[in-house]
């Protein structure tokens, strides 16, 4: 299982949201460059980077930072964030990202969805982010009435090759792993699955290895020191 720490973008800032509401805010580094040096030399080898400004703005807004991050790395870095334009996906590709997660475009533009997945294959990654099981888009703001089981089922068939599973109520709170939404997700799609939301300890980790979903990100605990990131590399086997 890969372990992707995760950086969340908010006015240039390394932050964290509680549940996802952008009204409370912890910042934990004003360098989110200097995060990803620091998570590359404890060990990590993936990195997951959300433009929490481009999510809510509905364009990417950090991408000088983003392309800062590839260039004075070796990280693998995926990005999510306000990719609702195929000119959107494409520039944040050329920063020199491995990969890009769209999630409002998967509920409200099939068609560029697909276009997407013709142009770019594996490198398009679906991020579900669910509320009670529905998925939320528009930078969580908005609850549709789908059910993220029946999106993965149906984007599955379009071609889809990769999801990410957000359980808004788990994220920021260190309150452990949805594992029962996880697994209904495993069971609506045979695609790798990244979990996300709520990872506090070493549990959790084997917990979701367990599961043998693809990765997990971590953010909160490792900035509050819950989880040392060479404790969960080891407790994977990656270090």
């Amino acid at each position: 299982m890969i372990i992707l720490p995760a950086i969340d973008i908010k006015d240039g800032q390394c932050v964290r949201l509680y549940q996802g509401d952008y009204a409370q805010v912890t910042t934990y580094d004003m360098d989110p460059v200097r995060v990803a040096q620091r998570w590359e030399r404890e060990g990590a080898q993936w990195l997951h980077v959300v433009d929490l400004d481009g999510a809510a703005q509905g364009h990417p807004v950090n991408s000088e930072l983003i392309r800062r991050m590839c260039s004075s790395t070796s990280l693998h870095i995926e990005v999510g964030g306000g990719m609702r334009a195929l000119a959107d996906i494409e520039q944040v590709l050329g920063l020199g990202v491995e990969r890009v997660i769209v999630g409002t475009v998967a509920l409200k533009d099939r068609t560029l969805l697909q276009n997407a997945l013709e142009r770019w294959g594996e490198r398009i990654v679906v991020g579900l982010d669910a509320r009670n099981g529905l998925v939320a888009v528009d930078g969580w703001r908005e609850t549709s009435r789908v059910q993220a089981t029946h999106l993965a089922a149906e984007l599955s068939e379009l071609g889809v090759q990769r999801f990410i599973y957000t359980d808004i109520a788990r994220d920021g709170v260190l309150g452990g792993p949805n594992l029962q939404a996880l697994g209904e997700m495993q069971r609506a799609t045979s695609r790798p699955l990244i979990a996300s939301g709520g990872v506090s300890t070493l549990k959790d980790i084997y917990a979701l290895a367990e599961m043998r979903v693809e990765g997990a990100i971590i953010g909160k605990a490792l900035y509050t020191g819950d989880i040392a990131l060479a404790q969960a590399l080891e407790a994977t086997g990656r270090k």
